[in-house]
């Protein structure tokens, strides 16, 4: 009794840890709620415009591999950017404007639903993959690791990616029952809100001090400004290199990315083909792993981490997303993916797990540079995986398939991820490393001349 007693004044601490995070939390969740809404119907909007009267559109699995292998390239450079223009110019400001993007792609698609505008829905959509997909994110979880104890902020990320399913939950409910030419235009309202409130009521956690600095021509600022990058993303590698953890860890989200985004990228054009799934079924789905995955990372993380640790999280998730792969692989009949589905309550707690483990294992000073430099090197995971997932794919599900296995490429894409688990088995987690703590200030990269 004395026992559940104090798990739950544990559990009533970690939830006022996220008072202060209420500005932040109450509109990113809006933003994903957005986001959610047209992951069901984009599917069935672009099949129908590239590939009328078919189920099947290689077409559309080979753009999508494409966009994700463009934004891979652009993201190895601009996330980590990003993330040291947030340590420098503040968090609030690099929020705003990378979710801004994500309004553009969808007002195309809200407008017309032709074929060219599918085709400039996909440039559009690229363009803000580049920019916002991930940083939103990163740079989120630097402005709680400015908020929060050290101590707390596994059970507070958790909290945050419980939001992410929470918000995907209530997207896919949106999208089960609103009609398909509403959703576009409700999702731009909810994005458009989301701008609207953080700029009233957000308040910026960096503190910007005022630069004195000579004035420079116009080249020398070019020069500067490029001397500066260069500087930045130097002292971003040499951080991650010269921590064990910090190295591993880079690691470990690259082969997990590698397989998973490969996944991600094909897995509903996938369940179409094979099963014939559609805009509903394919909410219900997302539904179930998202109110699963809120019990997992809302409670089940934030009671079983301070026992265990993260890196035994982190393992359990990575074991699970194995299984995932392979039920989705070896998938025999339609139930099969519900039940593949059911293994996303454990692998979600990845996110939190490393998220965790990379904020212990850096500076106050250099969160969002070393969270959006890791992204960036799984960023060269998503643009390796698409070259490999999207003509496998395509090849085992068409007739010229060199054997019957149709979900073949999600076996392939688990040995990324049973190499993923090799690495963390062998993970030391640690604080911050000592370069880390004794590098000197990091030189603003925009100035004020």
């Amino acid at each position: 009794m004395r026992r559940s007693r104090s798990m739950s004044m544990s559990w009533l601490r970690e939830l006022r840890e996220l008072k202060p995070l209420f500005h932040l939390l109450l509109p990113l969740g809006i933003h994903w709620v957005a986001a959610e809404m047209t992951v069901s119907v984009i599917v069935d909007v672009t099949t129908s415009a590239l590939c009328p009267g078919q189920t099947t559109c290689y077409k559309a699995i080979y753009i999508n591999g494409l966009q994700q292998t463009i934004a891979g390239i652009f993201h190895m450079v601009v996330l980590p950017l990003l993330g040291q223009l947030s340590d420098e110019h503040g968090r609030k400001n690099l929020i705003i404007i990378t979710m801004s993007t994500t309004i553009f792609p969808y007002a195309l698609l809200a407008w017309n639903q032709s074929v060219e505008f599918v085709y400039a829905y996909y440039v559009l959509h690229t363009i803000a993959n580049i920019i916002s997909h991930g940083t939103v994110f990163f740079i989120s979880l630097a402005y709680v690791a400015d908020v929060v104890n050290e101590s707390k902020r596994a059970a507070v990320f958790s909290w945050i990616t419980g939001l992410i399913s929470a918000s995907h939950v209530l997207g896919d409910v949106l999208a089960l029952f609103l009609p398909k030419k509403y959703i576009f235009v409700v999702a731009i309202l909810l994005f458009i809100f989301c701008l609207v409130y953080l700029k009233l009521f957000l308040v910026e956690t960096v503190i910007l001090t005022p630069k004195n600095n000579p004035k420079l021509g116009c080249w020398a600022k070019f020069v500067d400004a490029f001397q500066q990058r260069f500087k930045s993303m130097r002292r971003a590698a040499e951080i991650v290199t010269f921590s064990p953890t910090l190295r591993s860890m880079a690691l470990i989200c690259f082969f997990y990315d590698l397989g998973m985004s490969g996944i991600d990228n094909v897995l509903l054009y996938y369940l179409k083909a094979v099963f014939g799934f559609n805009k509903n079924q394919f909410s219900q789905l997302l539904m179930m792993v998202n109110i699963g995955s809120i019990f997992s990372q809302v409670l089940l993380l934030p009671i079983l981490n301070p026992l265990v640790g993260e890196k035994v999280m982190l393992c359990s998730a990575l074991l699970a997303s194995i299984a995932y792969a392979w039920l989705y692989g070896l998938a025999w009949a339609p139930w099969v993916p519900y039940l593949s589905a059911s293994f996303g309550v454990i692998y979600v707690l990845v996110k939190p797990s490393t998220c965790a483990i990379i904020s212990n294992a850096s500076s106050t000073t250099n969160q969002g540079m070393v969270q959006t430099f890791i992204a960036g090197t799984q960023s060269i995971s998503h643009l390796l995986s698409p070259i490999a997932m999207s003509p496998l794919t395509s090849l085992f599900l068409s007739s010229k398939a060199p054997f019957e296995c149709k979900g073949f490429s999600f076996i392939c894409a688990s040995i990324c991820m049973i190499i993923s688990l090799c690495f963390a088995c062998f993970l030391k987690p640690d604080t911050s490393s000592s370069y880390d703590r004794e590098g000197s200030p990091e030189t603003p990269l925009l100035s004020d001349n």
